[in-house]
């Protein structure tokens, strides 16, 4: 992988629309990012994210199957405390409440621009070593 160095953050990516889940993977690893892995539902993101645990979780909030992104995105910060950035088309009053109560790292709306994929991303990254590594 071309200028990929072994320290670039590993993010897990959530969407349960493939398309979206591919440009998404695309865009992270062209910002220098790796993205071992996607997945599509809260159940197979808690298993993966417990699989190679890592640097930070991309999830949309509406997810296909019995569990959607908030849910997945509070057992994933309680069992493995890595970080969540939401990342969906909904801010409905509701949904923002709900997902306030995650403590997520961040929340864009879709559709999103780069840099502002890349800023949250790496705010929420540095926010999370100087809480957790100090």
């Amino acid at each position: 992988m071309e200028g990929v160095k072994s320290d670039n953050p590993k993010i897990l990516v959530v969407e349960d629309e493939n398309v979206v889940a591919l440009e998404l993977k695309k865009r992270l690893k062209k910002l220098g990012y790796l993205v071992p892995s996607v997945a599509s539902s809260g159940k197979e993101a808690i298993s993966k994210a417990g699989g190679f645990l890592p640097d930070l979780v991309i999830m949309d909030i509406r997810l296909k199957g019995d569990m959607d992104g908030i849910q997945a995105a509070q057992t994933i910060r309680e069992e493995f405390n890595i970080p969540v950035i939401y990342l969906t088309a909904h801010s409905d009053e509701e949904t923002l409440k709900r997902a306030k109560q995650t403590e997520p790292y961040g929340y864009i709306l879709k559709p999103f621009e780069e840099d502002d994929l890349r800023t949250a991303i790496e705010i929420a990254l540095y926010k999370h070593h100087s809480e957790h590594c100090k």
